[in-house]
């Protein structure tokens, strides 16, 4: 199937299964290609939550069957990738991506942002009380300049978190996005 003919509701139905998203995920990480091995054990680890090493044989039997019979075939007929059944090698092809907006970019390496709003928040609680109780060097005088700086701080945050979901954006310093 020519990238002409993979339609949005095309795309909408292949991607419908989380193990196609995830396959193809893996595979954009991997460069474009990878052996059917570590891509089912890092599939498993994503589906039971846990690292590739402490996957089960049950629980990599299970996503290899599935991928061997079901999904990787049903990739290969959307065009989306090059399976070879026999020699158990994956390649992704050319067209990777438009699949982004499919994909499951939870499954990406994040940083905990509800921490560091946790802790913006929390030297602003504590930075409030102690202006409040005129503690130390804040005073009441100095509750406009903390609530100020707090709020610029909450705004940076949130234009970082923003920035480093974008997919594509040039980042500064010379780092590629994720």
């Amino acid at each position: 199937m020519s990238d002409s003919e993979l339609t949005q509701a095309k795309l909408f139905d292949v991607f419908s299964n989380a193990r196609r998203r995830r396959t193809v995920q893996f595979l954009k990480r991997q460069g474009g290609s990878c052996d059917l091995a570590p891509l089912v054990e890092q599939v498993a680890a994503w589906e039971n939550d846990t690292d590739p090493d402490d996957v089960t044989r049950t629980q990599r039997r299970r996503v290899y069957i599935s991928l061997y019979q079901t999904h990787l075939p049903m990739l290969e007929d959307h065009g989306i990738v090059d399976w070879d059944p026999d020699g158990h090698e994956i390649e992704l092809l050319p067209s990777e991506d438009r699949f982004e907006p499919y994909l499951d970019r939870h499954l990406e390496d994040q940083r905990q942002w509800h921490r560091l709003y946790a802790a913006v928040t929390a030297v602003g609680v504590v930075a409030f009380g102690l202006s409040a109780l005129a503690v130390g060097p804040l005073t009441t005088a100095a509750a406009p300049v903390v609530a100020l700086g707090l709020c610029f701080a909450v705004l940076v945050l949130s234009i970082v978190q923003h920035v480093s979901r974008r997919p594509g954006l040039a980042r500064p310093f010379g780092r590629a996005s994720r």
